[in-house]
């Protein structure tokens, strides 16, 4: 790695303290650094995000009581979706969960690189049942994730993923699978880990994982340990991203939760309102009109632009948290997914998505003019119902050991690894080898 050249203006990556030589290379353990400090990241964004997230409904009070928290059956989703099956197109995001026998591509013993606040299996999580289901799309197949045949149709290719620690969930999951083929090499990252480059050199292939949660430019203004707010800029994108598009031959944008944290909203350098921030006497803007504006420049800088890569738009991650008023109390315990007809999923969560759709829907046709094309991974609903794949608990090592008692917040946002968000995999290589959900075209590049 020594040969390697950097890119931008950063300096190659350092040996990270602490790790220790073993038989994988010293640069899947560079690897497995980044991760540790992703995982102290998360943990910041986990307590953050409880205070200003909406409130989710208790989908364990009996289905009576249910039908008044507004928790079953699928309403506005329903006709949408019924809407969606009478075109029998493969559309990935109908579909269920059926049993798989064969269980998880890999785990916590086949792969270095999990984070620990991911590592359900190593921090002792009791049930197995989660990890053996699949997704089953109603119109059509999809295969599980091959690993062999990515790397192969991706020589010489370089892909993005771009977002919060959702995708970077799903980025180590994605990592995760590749490494029982071959395993990444670390090329560069900046010095926050902001950005990261893995690298695959038996197949010249490049993943940038860039941490960009807002798509446009923010900066978190100094407060006191109960209120924090950003500034964020709805007419300036975020460069950690825009810096190297010219390089990206697939990339996959995905929204974020930080949308729902306490921001003061600026264009052309001025206020224009607000979220979340009583006594400061600015018009509430709102979270969603936020995301909304912040995503159409995104698009629409896609879009337009001179370079043509194949973008994914990823729709909103769901979370599920259940009973009890404060962090602490709140939970994700179940063991197995819903049934369709059992969740509706948050209100707000539902108009992010909303928000997504209508964007999405406004930016293909003007990518498609320009030979850019924009597809969408709709994976809202399909998630919505797997309760029982987040850490909970879980995300810290043996939470209960001793009898101790859990003082940690529960995590209800991100997925164990393995878990569900490895069928974000499989979508993916339909999407891009297999033949898409949209027609039977690959879209390989």
């Amino acid at each position: 790695m020594a040969d390697l050249d950097v890119v931008g203006d950063h300096e190659p990556v350092l040996s990270q303290e602490g790790l220790r030589r073993s038989s994988i290379s010293l640069a899947f353990f560079k690897f497995i650094g980044a991760v540790l400090l992703a995982s102290a990241a998360c943990f910041l964004f986990i307590g953050s995000f409880n205070a200003w997230t909406p409130e989710t409904e208790n989908h364990s009070l009996p289905l009576e009581e249910q039908d008044g928290l507004n928790i079953r059956p699928l309403m506005k989703e329903s006709s949408v979706r019924e809407q969606q099956l009478k075109k029998e197109v493969c559309d990935l995001s109908v579909g269920e969960w059926v049993p798989n026998p064969v269980g998880p591509a890999y785990t916590d013993k086949t792969c270095d690189g999990i984070p620990g606040y991911n590592n359900c299996l190593k921090n002792g999580r009791p049930d197995r049942g989660y990890l053996y289901w699949r997704w089953k799309p109603r119109f059509c197949d999809l295969p599980p994730f091959d690993p062999v045949t990515f790397l192969d149709a991706m020589r010489d290719k370089t892909w993005a993923f771009i977002g919060d620690s959702i995708y970077q969930n799903h980025v180590h999951s994605l990592l995760c699978q590749l490494s029982q083929v071959e395993e990444p090499q670390v090329l560069y990252h900046d010095q926050s880990f902001d950005i990261i480059t893995f690298y695959f050199p038996s197949h010249n292939f490049t993943m940038y994982e860039i941490w960009a949660p807002l798509l446009v430019q923010y900066e978190t203004i100094p407060g006191d340990s109960t209120q924090k707010y950003m500034n964020l800029h709805l007419d300036i994108l975020d460069s950690k991203w825009t810096r190297f598009y010219n390089q990206y031959d697939y990339m996959v944008l995905s929204g974020s939760p930080w949308f729902y944290k306490p921001s003061i909203i600026f264009e052309k350098s001025e206020v224009i309102g607000c979220h979340y921030c009583p006594g400061l006497e600015l018009k509430e803007y709102g979270a969603a009109k936020a995301y909304g504006k912040a995503l159409q420049l995104s698009l629409n800088f896609i879009a337009t632009s001179e370079h043509k890569p194949f973008v994914i738009v990823r729709t909103w991650p769901p979370s599920h948290y259940e009973a009890g008023d404060s962090p602490t109390e709140r939970v994700c315990n179940r063991t197995k997914p819903f049934r369709e007809g059992e969740i509706s999923g948050a209100p707000a969560d539902l108009t992010m998505r909303e928000v997504e759709i209508e964007e999405y829907e406004k930016a293909a046709p003007i990518g498609a003019r320009n030979g850019v094309r924009i597809e969408l991974l709709d994976f809202y609903h399909s998630f919505l119902l797997r309760p029982d794949g987040h850490p909970g608990p879980y995300g810290t090592y043996h939470p209960f050991e001793g009898g101790k008692k859990q003082n940690d917040e529960n995590d209800c946002i991100h997925w164990c690894l393995p878990g569900p968000i490895d069928t974000v995999n499989d979508m993916l290589m339909k999407m891009v080898i297999n033949g898409d959900a949209h027609d039977s075209a690959s879209a390989m590049l």
